[in-house]
């Protein structure tokens, strides 16, 4: 018999000791963007450790199949004073206990339940269950009912956050008798009113972007005066690679009695180094039980003074010549004497040699745009393709919000291509971890740097899945256009690179997986806007990560031979070996106003100039150094170097 009464102890004493946790208020559907939606907790008791408890969100619609998508781990955390523990984006106020990226909580029709677990129990696409459950909500905004979902998680009524059609400022509350009310959230509080009140804190700054070298105030305000002891904490303003080096200044805080104010200055250290820009989170540290932070995790934007100026020029003032391709010895031989079908499966055969050719994740490309796109006149930031101009590169859209921010563009659509994301893609893992890959593998393609390039958020959603060309996507109206040859020769390497994707004639409609248009547009953008050093150096980056590369870029005149008017024709590959001289040439200055410099040819050479439709306009002998007065229209020109049955060609633009 007593062995009996203790295994009865011991199971009804679990639950009444996890009973003391409640799910207490959830706001599913914050204004505009969901950035102040949050989800609280509350305990009978004070200060109450939430060891081995786990949120975990479902998803109840058709597609989700009432499995989670998201798990919050409880373990070392605690309620407060009032019992209670909220869990929101920094956008929250007061600030929560724990914080969330915003735009998470899904709204509806979903559930969250509170479990007596472990994270471990509740990877992604976990069904529903009862299982260890201590308590759950089923919500949503004006939707039916999620009747399964329901049933898994043993509830019999849905709350509804719109009930008073107010969604955006009301959240779902439990009041003491157990039911549930909507009306206005009250984050950080006890729902009914009453508990201890918390003198709160709030916390500005005199700048939100700094230099280095500026000065920066903080400063810290209580709503009441402060009591009959000083107020004392510490903040910490680390953040990744910020930390102590990079400032100076008081981070212990204290506000004096009877005072309701304090601030600190924080001065940003000068160094010579490029650390590149960097971000600093100002953040209170524990404060007393009667305080409450109103407002903490305040990001403060510090640029790096120190950024680098690349020799070339940006796709808006492009130079040319300067950035040689950095193709192995021989890496284009085998295209020699090809034509047609020939030359197109030469061609793949080298972009996509399952034996060299290296596919990395969709999160890998973020860090080869930082580096691929980078600007040239600023070393911190990206080039946005689109909108023709810098961008920092920690202005990185990572919500759904993509107002100011730049992403990752697909110029050959997803939707179009037909390829798409895994899990595995959101790890950045580094170039030397990679998939092998091929001509078939088109799911690849997400992740093809060759045809990813950065661009402003809004512009990416306005760019949608468009074909190219005036009927539809042209480019902001107003731009250069500089965007437009670089477009171009991405679409025609995807077009070989892998065997389920065309370019075609005219705007085919999106239905038509693998085809994209309009060929002519982009014929007449690849023609005039040529590769520029830009794209050479981007080119050459992405080689590092894939072991291949873009060969429009290298040889542009390819494009004609696949095609152009040279359709069908036979290409001569300039053959390059250890012992040829010509690749290191130079070609200066480009643009030119009408004289050219040739340099690094040895011995006596041949020199043609065409023009874009391949007839010779100019044509003299050589021998060492030249400098030659051309006397050219302006326009866009090939020279082309002959010497002992070996051939080089380098374009040149002339602007008189």
């Amino acid at each position: 018999m007593k062995n009996f009464f203790s295994i009865l102890c011991v199971l009804l004493c679990i639950p009444t000791s996890q009973a003391q946790v409640m799910i207490h208020e959830l706001d599913c559907d914050s204004p505009s963007i969901d950035d102040q939606e949050f989800i609280e907790l509350k305990s009978n008791t004070p200060n109450y450790a939430l060891t081995n408890l786990v949120l975990v969100f479902f998803n109840g619609s058709f597609s989700g199949g009432n499995k989670s998508y998201f798990t919050i781990d409880l373990d070392n955390y605690t309620t407060d004073i009032n019992g209670i523990f909220l869990i929101g984006s920094s956008s929250v106020s007061p600030s929560p206990q724990l914080l969330i990226p915003p735009n998470v909580i899904q709204n509806g029709v979903d559930a969250v339940g509170l479990y007596q677990a472990s994270a471990a129990d509740f990877p992604d696409g976990t069904l529903a269950t009862t299982t260890n459950l201590i308590d759950a909500i089923a919500y949503d905004t004006s939707d039916a009912d999620a009747t399964s979902l329901m049933s898994l998680l043993g509830l019999t009524n849905q709350l509804n956050e719109d009930k008073n059609n107010n969604k955006d400022t009301e959240s779902i509350q439990q009041t003491t008798n157990g039911n549930y009310i909507v009306t206005t959230p009250t984050p950080r509080a006890i729902n009914d009113g009453s508990g201890i009140d918390l003198n709160g804190i709030t916390t500005t700054i005199s700048a939100s972007e700094v230099t280095e070298g500026d000065q920066l105030t903080i400063s810290f305000s209580t709503e009441q005066p402060v009591g009959s002891t000083s107020l004392s904490f510490t903040i910490s303003l680390d953040n990744g690679t910020f930390n102590n080096a990079d400032f100076s200044g008081n981070t212990n805080i204290t506000i004096p009695v009877g005072a309701t104010s304090a601030s600190t200055t924080i001065t940003l250290t000068d160094d010579s180094v490029d650390e590149g820009d960097e971000e600093m989170l100002i953040k209170i540290n524990q404060l007393p039980d009667k305080y409450i932070s109103l407002n903490t995790n305040i990001i403060v934007r510090v640029y790096d003074d120190d950024y680098t100026v690349s020799p070339f020029g940006t796709p808006k003032n492009p130079s040319f010549g300067m950035v040689q391709s950095s193709q192995t010895s021989g890496y284009y031989n085998s295209l020699d004497e090809k034509a047609d079908q020939n030359l197109r499966q030469a061609l793949q055969d080298i972009i996509a040699d399952p034996t060299l050719v290296r596919a990395q994740t969709y999160a890998d490309v973020i860090n080869i745009l930082k580096e691929a796109d980078q600007n040239p006149a600023h070393s911190n930031q990206v080039w946005l393709a689109y909108s023709e101009k810098g961008k920092p590169k920690l202005d990185l859209q990572t919500t759904s919000v993509n107002t100011g921010t730049w992403n990752r563009e697909h110029t050959y659509p997803r939707s179009r291509g037909g390829f798409y994301s895994i899990e595995e893609d959101e790890v950045a893992d580094g170039k030397n971890t990679f998939w092998t890959t091929n001509a078939d593998s088109l799911r690849h393609a997400n992740s093809d740097a060759h045809a990813l390039r950065a661009v402003a958020g809004p512009e990416n959603s306005s760019r949608g899945n468009q074909n190219y060309g005036v009927q539809e996507y042209d480019g902001p109206v107003g731009n250069l256009g500089s965007f437009k040859g670089d477009v171009a020769r991405s679409i025609f390497y995807m077009a070989i690179r892998y065997n389920d994707l065309s370019v075609v004639n005219g705007y085919p409609d999106s239905s038509n997986e693998g085809e994209l248009g309009d060929l002519q547009s982009l014929l007449t953008w690849h023609e005039n806007d040529p590769p520029d050093d830009f794209e050479m150096n981007r080119n050459n980056i992405i080689y590092t990560w894939q072991k291949n590369r873009n060969p429009f870029i290298d040889q542009p005149e390819l494009v004609d031979y696949i095609w152009g008017n040279k359709k069908g024709d036979v290409w001569e590959q300039e053959l390059y070996n250890d012992n040829n001289n010509l690749p290191v040439l130079k070609i200066y200055p480009n643009p030119t106003k009408g004289t050219i410099k040739i340099e690094g040819v040895k011995g006596s050479y041949k020199v043609a100039i065409l023009n874009l439709s391949g007839k010779k306009v100019r044509s003299f002998k050589a021998s060492g150094t030249l400098s030659k007065k051309i006397n050219l229209e302006s326009g866009i020109y090939f020279v082309q170097i002959n010497q002992n049955s070996k051939k080089i060609v380098r374009k040149i633009i002339v602007k008189q």
